[in-house]
Formats: structure tokens, sequence, C-alpha cells
């Protein structure tokens, strides 16, 4: 008596002798009752098998984590692996690829999608990855519509599309800390990505308080995924979508999805951090392992049925409480854990079989996932967790501060005053270099104005204040915007008297200008941040006894609670805030720039809860 294994195509019916397997296994097939079947009766076990094919370009199908993955699935009794060669893809016709009852292929650089759907159409094979699909993931544009659709979170955008003959699709307008893309406004940090999603170049560009420039990342060169630019301006060629940028406290995370019920995830350094790639001692990229939340995890069930991938990657960005979807990758496998080899090849092994062979009986069943991270054991070998490391610092050395008083009527500085909401609140805060430009440019004005005597007597007595305003204004030849700043306070009734021998008479309205220089952050100060961050990067675990003296990387090696619940907060002063950055670089072993990791990894928003403003205290600040 033979067992025959459903098929959807009579040409290619797979003829099963799994009668001793069922046995074996406790279920029987369709016809018959396998206790009337003695084993003489039994047929020869070289049965024909499900052939699963791999269809991808050799880069892909000979990697690692292929061949990890396709030695499991070889495991099976019943599927046989074919691996398509490049050659035959690139250069032979369709009717000449190898015929298969499944077919994993998936689009690479190079990969004619076009022939893996003739050749798919030609033999109807059970598809794990849709090819239509594929299409759709290399268009950003499309990837965010689809995501829309299904109301997964993903971060405010807006495309425009050089290409479209629509003006309304590609209107740009660019000033110094925004833009404005079709009526849509971008303050920066905003991100500009390529609609192509084969295009790698994505630029964040940051604003001209924190330093201002871009950072540049591209696919991956050796140790290198990104580099910083001083080029503030956006590109004026091509399609892009631009996006808010989410702050992750300088991390990625990337969920590899294998059908709708399972997800692995990793946490990695994001390459705009500082873009070195931090690697292991074998030269892998280093991953944290990551527990997904439930929301999550319906996230990654909706992006693997939404573009029909079984097996699926896809960036997730945490921020502000909230998870986003920022890329969708396709097929992807995870590097390096044979945790993840072994549930990806049973999955898809039952799934095939499930398909292609119902009367197997295979169950449904998904692989254990942790929902806690895994217990740090100590040094004492004791189970413990540690739940919670806070620290507050002081901001490093600084450059003395000063200030300059002037009392000022021109209407100027009122039309200034009035332009950035001063009436509303009584008083302005100019730090931008736009502002800052603009107060120079009145200062120049009217000292012009007493050089040629055409101003007012008040003006004059006034001059020797206006010539400091203008020459620190005129510092550095540029401004960074966290070193000097301009207030303006009103005064309905002119400035208060200072003695009672003043006069009494009733004054018109006046402002207060208050300049503030210097208290920057000194080198020396940089270096005493970044030289912390180091020394708190190895403290612990400290130890005892025999270990007391060692330096310990245990805040490195705290799995998803080390980058991922790492949180620095910082006021808004620019001092603190490059301290607090130059702290992280030394704590996370970063390179470069500050301005990205300050961007990143500093918060300055709801702080003034964690910060002492108690007016006792202020007296013993500096």
């Amino acid at each position: 008596m033979s067992c025959y294994c459903s098929h959807r195509h009579s040409s290619h019916l797979a003829y099963l002798t799994c009668i001793r397997a069922y046995k074996s296994l406790g279920v029987y097939p369709r016809l018959g009752d396998l206790s009337e079947v003695g084993d003489d009766d039994l047929p020869g076990e070289e049965g024909k098998q499900v052939v699963v094919g791999v269809c991808a370009m050799a880069k892909k199908s000979q990697s690692k984590p292929m061949k990890e993955i396709l030695t499991r699935l070889e495991e099976f009794e019943y599927i046989k692996m074919v691996v398509f060669p490049e050659e035959v893809i690139l250069k032979k016709p369709v009717e000449e690829w190898p015929v298969c009852d499944c077919l994993i292929s998936f689009h690479s650089k190079g990969f004619p999608l076009d022939k893996a759907i003739q050749y798919a159409n030609l033999h109807n094979p059970f598809i794990i990855n849709n090819l239509h699909m594929q299409y759709d993931i290399q268009d950003r544009r499309k990837v965010y519509a689809i995501l829309e659709k299904e109301g997964i979170e993903i971060p405010r955008y807006a495309v425009l599309d050089r290409d479209s003959p629509d003006p309304n699709h590609h209107e740009l307008v660019e000033s110094e800390d925004h833009v404005e893309v079709n009526g849509v406004v971008f303050n920066k940090p905003f991100v500009e990505k390529p609609v192509s999603a084969e295009d790698h170049n994505i630029y964040i560009y940051y604003p001209t308080s924190a330093g201002g420039g871009s950072q540049r990342l591209f696919r991956k060169i050796g140790s290198r995924s990104s580099v910083y630019s001083p080029e503030s301006r956006v590109r004026k060629t091509g399609s892009f979508i631009y996006e808010d940028f989410m702050p992750t406290d300088g991390t990625d995370v990337k969920v590899y999805t294998v059908g709708p019920d399972y997800a692995h995830a990793e946490a990695r350094k994001s390459p705009a951090l500082d873009g070195k790639v931090e690697r292991d001692s074998e030269g892998k990229e280093i991953r944290y392992p990551v527990i997904l939340s439930n929301d999550e995890k319906l996230i990654s069930r909706k992006v693997c049925l939404a573009f029909k991938q079984t097996v699926c990657g896809f960036d997730l960005l945490r921020a502000s409480g909230k998870s986003f979807v920022c890329d969708v990758n396709g097929f992807s496998f995870v590097k390096n854990s044979n945790k993840y080899y072994d549930d990806c090849a049973k999955i898809l092994g039952n799934m095939i079989l499930r398909e292609l062979a119902p009367t197997l009986h295979i169950p449904w069943s998904v692989p254990f996932q942790l929902d806690d991270p895994p217990i740090v054991p100590t040094t004492f070998g004791k189970m413990m967790e540690l739940r919670c490391v806070v620290a507050v610092i002081r901001h490093g050395d600084r450059t003395p501060k000063q200030k300059m008083k002037v009392e000022v009527r021109h209407p100027k500085f009122f039309e200034i005053f009035e332009k950035y909401n001063g009436y509303k609140d009584g008083h302005v805060k100019l730090k931008r270099p736009k502002q800052l430009q603009e107060i120079l440019d009145i200062a120049r004005s009217l000292l012009n104005e007493i050089q040629h005597r055409a101003a007012d007597p008040e003006i004059e007595e006034k001059q020797g204040k206006l010539e400091q305003l203008k020459s620190v204004l005129e510092m550095y030849g540029h401004f960074s915007g966290i070193n000097r700043k301009v207030q303006m306070k009103y005064q309905p009734k002119g400035r208060p008297r200072g003695s009672s021998s003043d006069d009494d008479a009733p004054k018109e309205p006046s402002l207060v200008l208050i300049l503030k220089w210097g208290g920057e952050l000194t080198p020396a100060g940089r270096i005493q941040a970044e030289e912390l961050g180091r020394i708190f990067r190895c403290m612990y675990p400290g130890g005892q006894g025999e270990y007391a003296g060692t330096q310990g990387l245990g805040l490195l090696r705290l799995h998803s609670t080390f980058r991922h619940d790492l949180k620095i907060y910082a006021s808004d002063e620019g001092r603190v805030q490059m301290t607090a950055a130059a702290f992280a670089k030394g704590l996370l072993a970063l390179e470069g720039e500050l301005t990205p990791i300050l961007v990143q990894m500093v918060k300055s928003a709801n702080t003034n809860g964690l910060l002492d403003n108690d007016c006792e205290s202020s007296k013993y600040q500096n």
C-alpha cells in the first residue's frame, strides 16, 4: 500500500513511503488503517521527496546563515534542498532552471526578479516570500504607504519627488534650521532618505544649536557605516523622503520574522552615532539581545503579513515611549545565532511539509521565546540582576562667564522683540545664529549712524555698550549658537529708579538687553568628561578580595539593559550638554565629533523635575 503526499500539481506529485514514519508518530494516512498493514507489506524506503529550491544570488545563497539553515532543513526526512547556481539564474531561460515544489527566492543587487516571477508562473511552486511584493520593498514610498495602511506607527514624513511632472510634488524651501517639503515643515534634526531602498546614502541634518553639519550613512565599508560632514545643506538632485529624526538613545532594533508568529530581535549601536562599527574578536558586528513587547510582536506580525514575506527583516525605532518602523528590508537572516538557525529551519520545514504533505499532520508549534531578559550572573556566582545605575554629574571646566546689560529704546530692538513674541511673556531669549545675526546687524547699523553723526543723543550715550555688543557677536567669525545669547526684557515704565534722587517723571517703555558670553566647556573640560565616562564604563562589577582592583565591563554586558535603557539628561546650557555628550563618548567608547552624540544621546526636554532649581541651591551653582 502506498501513501501519497498531497500536492497541487499532478506533474510533480510527490510519492512518500512514509508508513513507518506514521507508525512512529502515531498518526495515520487518509487511506485505510495502518493496523491492517504488516511490515512485509511496506514498499521500498526510497520515495520522492519535497524539493525546496533556493533561487538567489550566490553571495546570499552561499552565506553562512543560509548554509546553517539549509543544513538544518536537509535533516527533515522528506525535504531535499536544491540551490540554483547563479550562472543558471542569470544566463539560462527559466525553462532550464531546476524544477522544485517549494521556492525560496528573494531580490538583492543584480538579481533578475522578473525571471523569478516567470519561473513561478511556469511551475506554480509553493512560495515562501511573495515575489511581486519584493518590487514594493525596493521603493521606500510604497513601503511607507503599506505601513500606514496597516496602521503601523512610522515617523512623520513627506516625499520630495523631483521625477514627478506635478510641481506640487517637488516644492522645497530650505532655511538654516528647517526645510519645508510640499508645505510640510521639518525642523532639524531631520532625516533625508533616497526613495530607492537600494540607495543606502541616508543623511541626518543637525541644528546649528548642536553644532550643525550632517551625518552621512552608507552601507558598511570595513569598520565604518557613516561619517560626519560640516555640510548643512540638503541635496539638490534626486528624489527623497524627509522625516522627523527619532531620538533612540543611539540604538537601532533589528527584527527578523519567520512567519507571523515568530520574531527575533537584536539591538545594535546606531550607525548615525559615530559611524564606527562595533565588532567582536572574530570581526563580527556586536549585537545585543532584545525582548520585544506585546505591541512590538503585533507589529512584527503585521509587517510579515502586509508584505507577504515569511522571512522578513525590518528596523524598529524605540522613541518617546513608542515603537516606529522606519525600514522594511525583506528577506533577512540573523547572523551568529544557533538558536535562531534551529528555530528558523524548524518553522520553515514544518510550514513546507504542512502545505505540500498535509498527510504527515505536522503540528503547529512555535519555538519557545523569552519574555524576560536573562539574569546576569555576578562574580560570586549568585543569580542577581542590576536594575538601575544613577549618576549626577557636574559640567567640566569652563571659561569665565561674562555679562553686559544696556537699556535700549530704539524701534529696531522693539521690532525684534515683537517678531519673536516677546510681548507674550515679557521677555525673549535669542540663541540661534539667525537671531544673533539680526542683533549684530542692528548694532552695526546704530554704530554707523553714530559715526556719521546721524544718531540721536541717547544712542550716542550707549556707544561703548554697542561696540562691546558688536565685538562679542563678531567673535570666532561665526555663531555656534551655544556660547553666546541675548536676552531682552520689557519694561513698560522704563528701567526702575536706582535711588530716591532719580527723576520721578514717568518714562517711556524700554527694553533691557542682556548679553551673555563665555562659560564654554574648555578642551580640558571635554577631556575630563570623556575620561570620567571611560572610568564609569569600567567600574562595575568591582568585586572584593581577589577581585579587588579589577576593572570589569559589566555595564557594557548587561545585554538589553545596557544601551537600550541608557538615558542621559542635561540642562539646555551648552557647556552642560557638551559635557554630557563627551561623557557618553567615553562611556560607550565612541569616536568622532560630539554633535551626532549630543543630538542622539542627550535629552534636554522635561528635565526641570530632575534638576534642582531651588533658590537656595542656586547660590552655590557657578
